[in-house]
């Protein structure tokens, strides 16, 4: 049924119009004109209501802007859209395929840049590049160690938060070993998401962080290491919280709504996030108490950046180049982190805008709960994606099975 939107439009068989010319990036008005009129297919996660609300606001400017029209494929799971094209080069569809832009990164980017199935490079080439800040931000052409090389377009940065409620944990846990100690003397008020929920297992390589002498192998793939040796203080310390979590550890949260809705709820004194202005919105929305804040922890906390990438086959690749370049423009950077809207961090440098796109970011209140930016700490390099698939896996054989 995700897909359903798409296959209506993109259906298999005769129906398909006839595939454009490969667009080239670097001749930008042929790329404008080749995509006026085109339908976007931009397959993206559909689980949060204000990031859905957020790509609706985006396809307004596209259409008006460019007369391209946007049409957000929800997905459960970033997954779904990279097999939906891994089938598509099994059947040999090499054209016209139905997903033409993906929110992508970690494993999924790996895993389609490793198989050839992405469009470009073409990052580089986008009239809005030269605004993303690649000097201070570094990491947003690598991604989980990888080299991204064009073949995404950074649009959104991110850093994990700890969200807890200030009336509750008027100190909060600021390392792993506090956190611990914490959920012992705090039975039944933390949890995270059930992996491979992204954001649950991302709470396993925060902890991996925290339990070894040496994280710098997270930064190899797991083949390359004693993989055994190096995880088990990583069961070791879930083991340990696992009786004292929410619900005794039986059952878990889906994702971070779920996680959101719990601190909401009260049924959690803490929660986390990837968005650092996602309380603030909460509480600007009305589902959070005023009282939420977010903390990170003294030694760091892991960091990313969000991608859009097009495949290889895109029925539409000029749409899609039209739109990753619309989303580095400032006023859209802008309004993804004003916290009222989502609080996403921007990818671009305030010193390489306009006097009046700076304004634009100096004029945002970034909210009660949102850390200040010098107050953000150490961004942890995301592990090899090899790390995020194998310890989701092995969680999954050792707790998933609880009720």
């Amino acid at each position: 049924m995700r897909f359903l939107t798409c296959v209506a439009a993109c259906a298999l068989g005769g129906a398909l119009p006839a595939v454009a010319q490969t667009p080239n990036p670097a001749d930008w008005p042929a790329v404008l004109e080749q995509a006026r009129g085109q339908t976007v297919y931009w397959h993206a996660w559909g689980g949060d209501p204000r990031i859905n609300a957020f790509i609706a606001q985006v396809g307004d400017v596209l259409s008006e802007r460019h007369d391209v029209t946007l049409e957000h494929v929800r997905l459960a799971d970033t997954a779904d859209a990279v097999t939906r094209v891994v089938s598509e080069r099994a059947a040999g569809r090499d054209t016209g395929g139905a997903v033409d832009a993906i929110w992508i990164n970690g494993a999924n980017f790996a895993s389609m840049k490793d198989q050839g199935l992405l469009f470009g490079p073409f990052a580089y080439d986008l009239p809005n590049w030269p605004l993303v800040d690649t000097d201070a931000n570094p990491a947003v052409e690598i991604d989980f160690t990888l080299l991204v090389e064009g073949y995404g377009s950074p649009w959104a940065m991110f850093q994990m938060v700890f969200e807890y409620d200030s009336r509750a944990v008027p100190e909060p846990p600021r390392s792993l070993d506090a956190l611990r100690a914490w959920i012992a003397e705090n039975p039944g008020r933390f949890t995270y998401p059930q992996p491979p929920d992204f954001l649950g297992t991302s709470f396993l390589k925060q902890a991996l962080y925290g339990v070894l002498d040496d994280p710098s192998v997270l930064l190899g793939p797991t083949d390359a290491v004693d993989y055994d040796t190096v995880t088990a203080p990583l069961w070791a310390f879930l083991d340990e919280i696992t009786p004292n979590l929410w619900r005794s550890g039986r059952a878990y949260p889906a994702n971070e709504p779920a996680l959101g809705q719990l601190l909401a709820d009260a049924e959690v004194d803490i929660g986390f996030s990837f968005n650092p202005g996602r309380a603030s919105a909460a509480i600007a929305d009305g589902e959070l108490p005023d009282t939420i804040r977010t903390m990170v922890f003294d030694d760091g906390t892991l960091a990313n950046s969000s991608y859009l990438s097009i495949p290889y086959n895109a029925a539409n690749k000029a749409g899609a180049l039209v739109l990753a370049n619309l989303i580095l423009d400032p006023q859209i950077q802008a309004l993804a982190q004003d916290p009222a809207v989502l609080g996403f961090q921007t990818v671009l440098g305030m010193d390489r805008l306009a006097p009046e796109d700076r304004a634009r970011f100096g004029a945002l209140e970034l909210g009660i709960a949102t850390l200040a930016p010098d107050a953000m700490g150490t961004g942890l390099l995301e592990p090899h994606p090899s790390w995020m698939t194998r310890v989701a896996e092995d969680w999954t054989a050792r707790y998933g099975t609880a009720e």
